[in-house]
């Protein structure tokens, strides 16, 4: 080492010369809404790498209603197991998905708890980034829940007559939907004060909602009081879109329907979430 540098090295650092090393490039932009949204839907899939068995919901609970039903109660309902299982698919495809909304709610309640929840808040990206980076994580989740129902069904004898465009179609409305209805459940996150009681809360809506409807049974062998109800429950018109476009019709007025009310989820659930997330202590 030379003299000169030598001297260089131990001068002290100036204000000036260490503002000209920081301002020798350009400073980086502000990422934008989508850019933050999916980074943090990127971290949803990573804890799903590092913690597999959050897959248990999306993968054995389908399996195991689809068996369950199938083979306990195919003949009786249906005359055959077959017949049953044409029936049955579209509706255990609609129940594996709507149930597994319910993980928003209790991870973001889990993030709350650890102190992860207020790191986010102070960071300087989209405010509702956290939020809607989880929900398009967990549309993976719903994805591979889908596939892993059609799968099965296809193995079992499962035969959809509107073929590969309906399936994906049906697919399609019901990760629509099940996003939108994500919302309500990330409402309850942010609103109740443990992970157990975001699951009590949550199980409490979604049993009824998905056991009195069509999935299982058809309505019309039950007391008219429960097909009115049956009519009215926002999960029977799901399945009605599922199952029509899995079998060769296009149900479009159900469409519409299961549109309008995806819309209206978000629209009545997604700024009570967000005025709950901007003022949560």
């Amino acid at each position: 080492m030379t003299t000169t540098s030598a001297e260089q090295a131990s001068a002290p650092v100036t204000e000036d010369a260490l503002r000209r090393v920081l301002l020798v490039g350009e400073r980086p932009s502000r990422p934008g809404p989508v850019r933050t949204s999916l980074t943090f839907g990127w971290r949803a899939l990573l804890k799903i790498k590092h913690l597999p068995e959050q897959l248990v919901d999306v993968t054995m609970f389908p399996i195991m209603f689809t068996l369950m039903f199938t083979y306990l109660f195919g003949g009786a309902l249906a005359g055959s197991t077959g017949d049953y299982l044409q029936f049955l698919v579209p509706g255990i495809l609609v129940q594996a998905n709507v149930m597994i909304t319910m993980n928003t709610g209790i991870t973001l309640n889990t993030d709350i708890q650890k102190g992860v929840f207020d790191r986010f808040r102070s960071l300087p990206v989209w405010r509702p980034s956290p939020l809607v980076g989880a929900l398009l994580g967990d549309l993976v989740r719903y994805s591979i829940g889908s596939a892993v129902v059609i799968g099965l069904g296809l193995a079992l004898g499962f035969r959809p007559e509107g073929g590969a465009g309906g399936v994906v179609l049906s697919v399609a409305l019901l990760l629509v939907f099940s996003f939108c209805l994500s919302w309500l459940w990330t409402m309850l996150g942010l609103i109740l004060s443990t992970p157990n009681s975001v699951a009590g809360v949550s199980m409490m809506v979604m049993f009824p909602l998905t056991f009195v409807s069509n999935i299982f049974v058809d309505p019309k062998t039950m007391p008219g009081w429960m097909q009115a109800v049956i009519d009215v429950n926002p999960i029977t018109h799901l399945v009605n879109v599922v199952r029509g476009l899995m079998h060769g019709s296009v149900p479009a007025g159900e469409i519409g329907w299961v549109l309008v009310s995806s819309v209206l989820l978000v629209a009545v659930f997604g700024p009570l979430t967000m005025a709950r997330y901007r003022n949560k202590k």
